[in-house]
């Protein structure tokens, strides 16, 4: 039977209200979301706050119709209605942009906003289709290429781009999830401005899902927390401070002190030095140059940058994975080539981005993976030529606990772990024992919020240990917590430094964007 639409097609340019009414989702015997109901008004800009598992994912997927909720109901502009999937609720103007990018990365971005609508000509006239885009981008705040194919553009294009094709098929209703996580500040601010001026011309209405309390507290009318399925709190954000939306997401949780720096002694001594390193980039076009990077004992060096800029470039020729074509590396003065030897005497500590699929072997169990570091070395010192599994299982009991690693059993694969769990395992690894030099890079992506305070606690005590940390992150609020000093790199070089207590904001985000 066809399915009867039961409120008027959404007009064009005008925003829409939501309301959700006890929306509940169960998936067998586990409720995800527990009668959420949340009124979102036409022109109104609100907000999702929530760690992860909070059922934020959950309920926004049962507004988009990608799941059929359990009980309670959706309306929109008053009207209640049953959104059978994400084209149905496409008619309803209800859009939503995702985390991972929705484009097809060989067709340009023109092509990839043109093929999206819902009545595409058998024939398109193309001097017609760039006339009529031209005109449409002129009142976008930030210029894209539309002309190049999407696999060339820049991950900070592609955001923008998934958000301008949102706006270009109509929607008047955008879901934002997690936005700005590969933006500048300037462009996010410049992309949550626009968003904002259409919602109070009553263009569009929004709800999006953030980490991020001065995005929230800039931007947004309204805020809904929700904490374990269930709504935890709400309000009008002018009315709330930072620290009570972060005790309705986490309860009565007391958060580490981060702001634990010492000031860097002026004669600490130099642990990790970069000279001129010169390297190609994933591409082979380009090339990272590295004049000169110091990190000393007891400071965290943090390096600020948009994605692919070559930040994980660096990292790699850190690692030893990526060979370099001129240059030197040394650590604490002797010459570092990063081999396991080197590592281990040295006391080098590393935690990559997405740690699953780069410091771990996901099919072995969390017992082997705490292993790694040490599994070939006896007690006493010198190679083992046995395991031992005994002491294997003992330590990783130990670190298990003393890390608040949650998992159901030791010897569950590391892969069945959440992000932020297999995130404390690999620190548990790299932190336990002497560390001279740690290198991390965006530690905490995707983590909720008492994770990331937990893991940035830890970070920070291993600096105030005397560790020397470079800390590679794309997230600038968390460089500006954690650094002392912060350098930016663009297009494969470094070419800023401030210390991170005077840091000023815009100019680090005009060199992040290559304005220098």
């Amino acid at each position: 039977m066809a399915h009867i639409r039961d409120t008027p097609l959404p007009q064009a340019g005008k925003a829409v209200g939501v309301q959700t009414i006890g929306m509940t989702m169960r998936f067998g015997s586990f409720t995800a979301l527990d009668t959420v109901s949340i009124d979102i008004p036409a022109g109104s800009f609100h907000a999702l706050l929530g760690e992860n598992g909070a059922g934020k994912s959950t309920l926004v997927k049962c507004i988009m119709g990608f799941y059929h909720q359990t009980s309670g109901s959706l309306s929109v502009n008053g009207r209640e209605v049953t959104v059978q999937s994400p084209r149905d609720a496409a008619t309803y103007g209800l859009g939503m942009v995702y985390q991972q990018f929705t484009l097809v990365p060989s067709l340009t971005g023109a092509e990839n906003l043109v093929i999206n609508r819902t009545h595409v000509p058998a024939i398109i006239n193309w001097a017609k289709e760039r006339r009529d885009l031209t005109a449409f981008m002129e009142r976008m705040p930030f210029k894209i290429p539309l002309d190049r194919p999407v696999s060339e553009l820049a991950a900070g294009e592609k955001q923008k781009l998934e958000i301008v094709k949102q706006l270009y098929l109509g929607r008047s209703f955008l879901i934002l999830d997690e936005p700005t996580s590969v933006l500048t500040p300037a462009e996010a601010d410049e992309m949550l401005g626009l968003v904002r001026g259409m919602t109070e011309r009553g263009e569009l209405t929004v709800l999006m899902i953030s980490h991020k309390f001065h995005e929230v507290t800039k931007f947004a009318d309204a805020v809904t927390v929700l904490r374990r399925g269930k709504m935890a709190g709400s309000g009008l954000v002018k009315d709330l401070t930072t620290r009570d939306m972060a005790a309705m997401m986490i309860g009565d949780v007391k958060l580490a002190e981060l702001d634990t720096r010492l000031p860097v002694p002026s004669d600490a001594r130099p642990i990790l030095v970069v000279s001129d390193i010169r390297a190609p980039d994933r591409t082979g076009l380009k090339t990272i140059d590295i004049g000169n990077l110091t990190v000393h004992a007891g400071e965290i060096v943090g390096i600020a940058g948009i994605s692919g800029n070559g930040q994980k470039e660096l990292a790699e020729v850190l690692a030893g994975q990526r060979p370099a074509d001129a240059g030197s590396i040394t650590v604490k003065g002797a010459l570092y080539t990063a081999t396991r030897q080197e590592t281990r005497i040295n006391n080098v500590r590393f935690i990559p981005e997405e740690p699953l699929n780069n410091a771990c072997a996901p099919r072995m169990t969390v017992t082997e993976n705490l292993a790694f570091r040490t599994f070939d070395v006896k007690k006493a010192g010198g190679d083992a030529l046995w395991l031992d599994m005994k002491s294997m299982r003992k330590r990783a009991a130990s670190l298990i606990s003393d890390f608040k690693v949650k998992t159901a059993s030791h010897a569950s694969p590391i892969a069945s772990l959440s992000g932020g769990n297999v995130q404390r395992a690999v620190l548990a690894r790299e932190l336990t024992g002497d560390v001279d030099l740690l290198i991390v890079s965006n530690p905490c992506f995707g983590l909720d919020f008492s994770a990331v305070a937990e893991i940035r606690a830890r970070i920070m005590k291993a600096r105030n240990a005397g560790t020397a940390v470079l800390l590679l992150s794309e997230d600038l609020d968390e460089l500006l917590e954690m650094s002392d000093r912060i350098m930016v790199m663009s297009d494969g070089k470094l070419v800023y430094e401030t210390p991170a207590l005077s840091a000023d904001i815009s100019v680090i985000g005009a060199h992040m964007a290559g304005h220098h």
